[in-house]
């Protein structure tokens, strides 16, 4: 008896819907026939409204088809090319059983359809509004290249995700489902899923913080705690630079945005200091010419300009001396070229002045036991008349 019945469920429930659906054809004729004039001028009405519909989408369309491809009309364009026929219709739909009164069975079936087009439609729209302003954020990609594509693909997985997620427990929720448990089971799932991957999710992010917000860019010269180079390339988990001593530093991209990040190649100029001293048996008036010789040296080199130079003190065995400088381009190579430059002119135009480089000295003096000096010899009465 058990077993009649369990086989019988199915079939009484294929006629049930048998007949709802009969009960819905039935209403329909019924209702088109009593109602023929105020279905027709709401199905005109509807299909002006559907070629309206699909006019704007042809204009959206064609401002897809503009040259720049991260302005808001094109952002707004691809979200209108993006409407669908199936939502058009059924605002068509709607408007009709809205104005001609159609019957309740047949009213909830359009309303019901309607509903869910809406809800999908409305996150087609949100979508590609949100990745046009993700990529119109990002500008120019051509410097990131294969890094930024595969951002945008993550970032075009996880909208996608997260809109028709909500898109899909908003329709749920619409037809009467209790989503309570659904959304505390999402809620759940998301959050072991985030502890899980914790690490990885930190290097994504700092990821799409670099190639968004470009703190530096793909072949700039960096300074990063105590590591100098050129970035050469930026991952989604690492980022890879050419250190000046040669070897290539791998460094994940959390860790490197942890710290100050300097950007040489941001630089206007270059700022270098040199140091040097002379002796002291300079006189008084060639130290004070100095700092002009350094400044006619230091202006005559191209691409410098002089800043400041003085006696900054006195020191064991040298007149200490300090020079600035600015070498007005960013590159290090130049910069160095210049300092090199620095350095040759002043030694000639020293040596053509006469004036000595110091280096470090020490004068021993020799006394007898009582106090006499010895060595270096007293200088006498006599010596000092001749």
């Amino acid at each position: 008896m058990t077993s009649t019945t369990n086989g019988a469920t199915p079939i009484l429930a294929h006629v049930e819907s048998g007949r709802t659906l009969m009960q819905l054809w039935d209403a329909s004729i019924a209702w088109i026939s009593n109602h023929s004039v105020e279905v027709l001028i709401a199905s005109g009405i509807a299909v002006g409204v559907v070629f309206a519909l699909l006019f704007i989408r042809g204009v959206g369309v064609k401002l897809c088809r503009k040259e720049d491809n991260t302005g808001w009309r094109t952002i707004i364009g691809r979200a209108i090319s993006k409407t669908g026929t199936f939502f058009m219709v059924m605002i068509a739909a709607r408007l009709v059983a809205g104005y001609a009164e159609a019957p309740p069975l047949v009213f909830r079936t359009i309303t019901f359809l309607f509903t869910i087009s809406a809800v999908l439609q409305f996150a087609v729209w949100v979508r590609e509004i949100t990745l046009g302003m993700v990529e119109r954020r990002a500008g120019s990609d051509d410097y990131h290249g294969e890094a930024i594509t595969n951002a945008m693909g993550i970032i075009r997985l996880l909208v996608t995700f997260v809109v028709f997620a909500i898109a899909g427990v908003v329709v749920l929720d619409n037809l009467g489902v209790n989503i309570t448990g659904l959304v505390a089971g999402l809620g759940i799932g998301g959050i072991a899923i985030g502890m899980a991957a914790k690490g990885v999710f930190e290097d994504l992010f700092a990821a799409l913080s670099i190639l968004f917000d470009k703190p530096f860019r793909r072949g700039d010269a960096i300074k990063w705690d105590k590591t100098s180079g050129t970035v050469e390339s930026i991952g989604l988990k690492t980022t890879r630079i050419r250190a000046i001593t040669g070897e290539e530093i791998v460094v994940s991209n959390a860790n490197l945005l942890s710290k100050d990040v300097h950007n040489m190649a941001r630089l206007h100029r270059r700022r270098q200091v040199l140091t040097f001293g002379v002796i002291y048996q300079t006189a008084p008036e060639t130290c004070a010419r100095i700092a002009e010789i350094v400044r006619e040296e230091i202006e005559a080199i191209g691409k410098c300009q002089f800043v400041r130079c003085g006696m900054i003190g006195l020191g064991a065995s040298s007149l200490d001396y300090e020079a600035q400088f600015d070498v007005l381009s960013h590159d290090f190579e130049t910069a160095f070229a210049a300092r090199n430059d620095a350095c040759i002119a002043l030694l000639r135009r020293f040596a053509t002045e006469g004036i000595a480089f110091a280096y470090p000295t020490q004068t021993s003096f020799t006394a007898a036991p009582d106090g006499k000096m010895i060595m270096p010899y007293p200088v006498t009465g006599a010596e000092a008349e001749s």
